[in-house]
Order: structure tokens, then C-alpha cells, then sequence
């Protein structure tokens, strides 16, 4: 066990946790940030971001945020690339487990963000990385001349069927509902693409390949009837996961698996831990909101080691 009792440890290094410790540096509280391997959050898997305030002509996702990482170690943030494993919030000061050091601090700031979600058949599994993506953005280059699919209903799915269309030769949007989700502005976006296709109130039942996508199985609900449709590249967009499951058990979360915070702080039901970003936020979900928490809920760490140290 480490001897030395941090003002603050960060668990989590997207927007929400690098603007926490932007904030908490400039406040002398000298923080800690657990940036996990996974360091960055998912701007690192995205390519263009055009609607970050302060970049007019827009900037790439992984450069956006080693510009937030460079900017809280001006300040002197301090940075450990590790997973956390383990964490005690029954007694004070906090433990935080990394492998095989255990960390202590007198507050916690959560931002461990989500992560993709996936349709849970087997063939998805067994051809992950072999022509089934959860990123576009990461794989799209590799798509090049090929036909695939993007299933989703919202924007990322919108985001993602537009940008495939950059290397595919024909995108099909595969959703299972009679409407999409997704905002106007990104619908109307990819309806005048003429590279995309919507294929709707229907699902992959299965995705065919021996050592690669070949082709996938699609049942339309309204007619039941089941087609066989050749296919390079399944891509998969039907949202996130929280990334919470060290704290269940351990912190008030909601029926999705979110950090509960309460009003418009980034308080816990347990004193001295806050939560910022997409792992308390399932309604946003965007890069400025989850810097903003994190703004937040460095001010509320301040404040509260106020109160505890006078």
C-alpha cells in the first residue's frame, strides 16, 4: 500500500476526466489521474470532431485529446496508465486497487465513460476483428471498395454509415424499428448520400464466415421472412454500456447501469466520490457535456476538501 494520501484520484482520461484534472490542478490539489489503458475515452476511435466550441475547421479526435491531456500536465497532473481492478469507498480516506498497489485519497472523481454495445450473437464474437467492427472510425480504411452494413438507429449509427461511405461502395443501414432515432440534421445528412441504403424493421439473425464476413442473415419483422445478403463488413451501433461494474454494489447506480449524481452536482450517494461524463450521462453523451462534468465536478471536489481539511 502507498503511503502517500492523494487530495484526489481520477479514474477515467476522456474529456470529462482530463478537464477534472485541468481544473483540480489549477486548484493546487495536485491530482492523480488513472487514465487506464484504454487512456483518451472514445474520442481516441473517432476522426473528425466538428462541433468542439474553439476549432472551426474541426480536428481529429485522438489530436483533441492530447491536447486536454498536454494541458493538464502543464499544470502537473500526475498520470498512471493502468486499470483500476478494485475500489473501497466504506472508509475514509478512499482505496483505490490498481494490479498490485493500492493508492488512498481523500476524494474520488469517476469517469470511466462507456462502451460499445454488441448483439450478443456468437458469429459477432467469432468475427470480431475479422470484418465485424464497434468502430468505423478505426476500421472503415480497411473497407475499401467493399459492401457493408452499419445497424443502428441513432446518430452514431448515421455518423458511422456517412463515413463508411468515404471507402464502401454501398452502405446499408439496418435498423430495427420503423423509425430512426437520430436527429433530423444526421438523417437528412445520410438520405442524400447516394451510397446509402436503409433497410428497416429488421435484424441480423446471423453473421456468416469462416475466417471472415462473407455474408449475413437479415429477418424482416414485418413479413418474418429471412434473406441471405453478401456482405464484407458489419459494423455495430446500438449504443453503450456504462462502464460501472467495480462500483456495483458500492455506488447508487440507475436501472442502465449509470452512476446516479444527484441535482446538477457530480455528487454520489457517497460523500467524497463524484461522477462526470457518459458514465453518469446516457441522455448527452457529447464531448462538450462530458468537459463540462468534469468542470463540475472538480469545483465540487474543491469544495468538499474545503470543508474536510478547513
Amino acid at each position: 500500500m502507498s503511503d502517500n494520501k492523494e487530495n484526489v484520484i481520477i479514474i477515467g482520461s476522456g474529456p470529462a476526466g482530463l478537464t477534472a484534472a485541468i481544473y483540480c490542478a489549477r486548484a493546487n490539489l495536485s491530482p492523480l489521474v488513472i487514465e487506464g489503458y484504454g487512456a483518451g475515452g472514445q474520442l481516441m476511435i473517432t476522426t473528425d470532431v466538428e462541433n468542439y466550441p474553439g476549432f472551426p475547421e474541426g480536428i481529429m479526435g485522438p489530436d483533441l485529446m492530447m491536447n486536454f491531456r498536454a494541458q493538464a500536465e502543464k499544470f502537473e497532473t500526475r498520470f498512471i496508465t493502468e486499470d483500476v481492478t478494485k475500489v473501497d469507498f466504506s472508509t475514509k480516506p478512499f482505496t483505490v486497487e490498481i494490479e498490485d498497489t493500492i493508492l488512498k485519497a481523500d476524494s474520488v472523481i469517476i469517469s470511466t465513460g462507456a462502451s460499445a454495445k454488441l448483439l450478443g450473437i456468437e458469429s459477432e464474437k467469432r468475427l470480431m476483428g475479422h470484418g465485424v467492427s464497434a468502430c468505423a472510425t478505426c476500421d472503415g480504411s480497411f473497407f475499401r471498395n467493399k459492401i457493408v452494413c452499419v445497424v443502428g438507429g441513432g446518430d452514431t449509427a448515421m455518423e458511422e454509415a456517412n463515413f463508411l461511405t468515404r471507402f464502401a461502395t454501398k452502405v446499408y443501414l439496418i435498423h430495427r424499428r420503423d423509425k430512426f432515432r437520430a436527429s433530423k440534421i444526421m438523417q437528412d445528412k445520410v438520405e442524400k448520400n447516394p451510397k446509402v441504403e436503409f433497410i428497416m424493421e429488421s435484424a441480423i439473425e446471423e453473421i456468416l464466415g469462416d475466417k471472415k464476413v462473407t455474408a449475413i442473415k437479415l429477418k424482416n419483422f414485418a413479413s418474418n421472412e429471412i434473406t441471405e445478403m453478401p456482405m464484407d463488413g458489419v459494423f455495430i451501433a446500438i449504443g453503450h454500456n456504462p462502464n460501472t461494474s467495480i462500483f456495483k454494489g458500492i455506488l447508487d447506480l440507475d436501472e442502465n447501469g449509470y452512476i446516479v449524481t444527484h441535482g446538477k452536482s457530480g455528487r454520489t450517494n457517497i460523500e467524497g466520490v463524484f461522477a462526470c461524463g457518459d458514465v453518469q450521462d446516457h441522455e448527452y453523451r457529447q464531448a462538450i457535456t462530458a468537459a463540462g462534468s468534469g468542470c463540475m465536478s472538480a469545483i465540487d471536489v474543491e469544495r468538499y476538501l474545503e470543508t474536510l481539511h478547513g
